[in-house]
């Protein structure tokens, strides 16, 4: 994988990040599960800033960025508080499967930068109710 091909693909996944977390946004209950709304919206906004950088990053490896589909199916059915932390945990965790790869395929600063995402990916899996791993994002043998 080039460097190039893996922002590309990085930059997929932050377009599924964004939408999933944008229709979790929708669903959860603000007055009901206020702490539950704060970290999606946190996690919307994070990913939604990743996804913009690697937009930038992707133009000034003098690529074109790859497109947004037009919807992306959801973790899960994503009507309860129950549903909506579990889907926000397996986009986390999907994410983090992806910047794992972006730093196997990355040098320098794009490495920094995915490594970064990738530690937060794995803090944030944890405020979803996640388990602690010694490698996020790669699957333990």
């Amino acid at each position: 994988m080039t460097p190039l091909q893996a922002l590309q693909q990085t930059l997929a996944a932050e377009h599924a990040a964004v939408y999933v977390y944008g229709v979790l946004g929708a669903r959860v209950s603000e007055s009901a599960e206020p702490a539950l709304a704060a970290r999606v919206l946190s996690a919307y906004t994070t990913h939604r800033a990743r996804r913009d950088h690697l937009s930038a990053r992707v133009r000034a490896a003098a690529g074109r960025p790859v497109a947004a589909e037009v919807s992306y199916r959801l973790p899960n059915a994503s009507r309860t508080a129950r549903q909506l932390t579990a889907g926000a945990l397996e986009t986390e965790r999907r994410c983090a499967s992806v910047y794992a790869a972006a730093v196997a395929g990355t040098a320098g600063e794009d490495r920094r930068w995915a490594i970064d995402a990738l530690s937060d990916c794995a803090v944030r899996q944890l405020s979803f109710g996640g388990s602690p791993s010694r490698y996020p994002g790669v699957a333990e043998l």
